[in-house]
């Protein structure tokens, strides 16, 4: 991995998250591996907050009293703060003089942040009840109010939080090839352990039996669980941060002095002389010049992959809703009968995102010898998102079928409703561990082509990531603004988002085979282990 300042490279260097910026050059000693495992072991804590945010936060909005047509509104905190909070926080942790280092302090706010987030969404009702919020009207909109502010500092802190340690692990790796692979591996596979846990949290019905006292007045069973898979979260994030943090020290940075971790005072020096002759424009400026020398393999790329989030984004969105409510016919807002299946649903949908992360990192681990076997990572990819379109039109065939074997049982003179058949749970989960495959590629091969295409036109790695990051976080902003309206339309529900989905993802594959370039063929093959997430 090329440093991110070179005195002989004059051209804009801007990464995904600002975060190599004035980065140390080729003779700075990477950190001890036993440190690069501690720092991205704090993935774990991100990412389970973040599993929980995905299985069952959307729920949760509806039980508040927030319309299923707006629910997706909330989460434009996401890919906004993707966009502006990670660049303004990695422009400023490069430069940060703190004693403390120069991303120790912005890991160590982020988690403070979250911790505070966490209490305001979890205690959103029992806030707004002591408020005034009435509790036999379905609208709470002192709860709501809550909610949302906890729901966007959340976002924000989680993207404070994941910036500055993947620039810490830079800081560690040093240019070392090897170590940076390692530590990328490392952070990939802490994600993964995260993700499997927030959603097995998320799953299990009776956590709250733990806490006792999230029970209350206000907030029912459902609500008393996400306060406790977010206490639990809570103390895996903070437990691994000041773990990380005291054990891994940063030397204090200066314009005059030795940034980061590793090598000695003379070869630092020299580092920091450097980066002092190579000043970078402003990130807003290295953005709009990035997209104004673009070559035609990226221009490609950018729209094979704005094509695909425009897929992926409305089921990540709303797949355990869906679960709840087309696949086991409750409803958040309905009785209790119908608000108890749909809470049975979502739990299950919760089970199938486990499924959903295991067979995520499988295909990770093999994602060089699946592209060999097909013949590259170009028809790799189209494949895959020809996967993704089948299984997204799979959860119409579902749902109908779903809706035509609804079971219902006379108990006491009443109807109660069944749990759909076995085989229609069974294909649902399937579902969900079958994408598995196509987001394990989503997450890896337009990082590794932006990657190999930016060192094919000469311009810096960093630059080429950052714009790619705009053809994810763009359409994840125009599918939160447009699912919940398209969905009413076609009279609620979640299948006409998925529909679009599926002709995306139809449409990204025939443009991967058909105008993709595919990459020089002496590139070498570990460019394929770039990974990353966005929230």
């Amino acid at each position: 991995m090329e440093s991110g300042v070179r005195k002989e490279d004059k051209s804009p260097s801007f990464s995904l998250n600002l975060q190599q910026q004035q980065q140390l050059p080729s003779s700075v000693k990477p950190g001890p591996l036993r440190k690069i495992i501690l720092v991205a072991s704090i993935a774990a804590g991100i990412q389970f907050g973040w599993a929980l945010q995905l299985s069952l936060l959307t729920p949760y909005v509806q039980l508040l009293g927030i319309p299923h047509t707006w629910a997706a509104f909330i989460w434009l905190c996401g890919p906004i703060s993707g966009m502006l909070v990670q660049p303004v926080v990695g422009y400023h942790s490069d430069r940060c003089t703190s004693r403390f280092g120069r991303r120790r302090p912005f890991i160590a706010a982020g988690a403070a942040f979250v911790t505070i987030a966490v209490f305001l969404i979890g205690y959103a009702a029992d806030i707004g009840h002591l408020s005034g919020d009435s509790l036999t009207k379905t609208a709470k909109p002192r709860a709501i109010a809550v909610f949302v502010v906890g729901f966007w500092i959340l976002d924000v802190a989680n993207n404070m939080l994941q910036g500055p340690c993947r620039a810490f692990l830079a800081d560690l790796s040093g240019t070392n090839q090897k170590k940076t692979r390692t530590s990328n591996a490392f952070f990939s596979f802490f994600m993964a352990v995260g993700n499997v846990l927030g959603y097995a949290a998320g799953s299990y019905t009776h956590l709250y039996k733990l806490f006792p006292f999230s029970r209350t007045k206000a907030c029912d069973v459902y609500c008393a669980n996400l306060k406790s898979c977010f206490f639990i979260s809570i103390a895996l994030l903070l437990t691994l941060t000041i773990l990380a943090l005291s054990y891994v020290r940063e030397k204090p940075w200066s314009p005059e002095g030795s940034p980061g971790e590793g090598g000695d005072e003379e070869e630092e020096e020299e580092a920091i002389g450097e980066a002092k002759e190579s000043v970078p424009m402003p990130f807003f400026g290295e953005i709009f010049a990035a997209l104004k020398n673009l070559q035609r393999p990226m221009w490609i790329l950018l729209l094979v992959t704005c094509l695909n989030w425009v897929a992926w984004f409305p089921f990540l969105l709303f797949d355990t809703d869906w679960m709840g409510r087309e696949v086991y016919g409750g409803d958040s807002s309905g009785n209790a009968d119908q608000l108890k299946m749909y809470d049975r649903g979502v739990r299950a949908g919760a089970l199938g995102l486990m499924l959903n992360s295991v067979v995520l990192g499988v295909t990770s681990l093999g994602v060089e010898a699946l592209a060999r076997g097909v013949g590259g990572v170009k028809r790799l990819w189209g494949i895959v998102n020809f996967v993704l379109a089948i299984c997204l039109a799979m959860t119409i065939l579902i749902t109908k079928l779903a809706q035509s074997n609804r079971r219902y049982t006379t108990v006491n003179g009443g109807t109660h409703l069944l749990t759909p058949p076995p085989g229609i749970k069974a294909g649902a989960l399937a579902l969900f561990a079958v994408m598995g495959i196509p987001q394990a590629i989503t997450y890896s091969i337009p990082f590794a082509l932006a990657s190999i295409f930016s060192n094919t036109s000469g311009a810096g790695q960093g630059l080429s990531l950052g714009v790619l990051n705009l053809s994810i976080v763009i359409p994840q902003m125009l599918v939160s603004v447009a699912s919940g309206p398209w969905d009413a339309l076609f009279g609620g529900g979640n299948p006409p988002a998925f529909v679009v989905g599926a002709v995306a993802a139809a449409v990204s594959g025939i443009l991967a085979f058909t105008m993709l370039p595919s990459p020089p063929p002496d590139i070498p093959s570990n460019k394929m282990a770039v990974t990353a997430a966005f929230h």
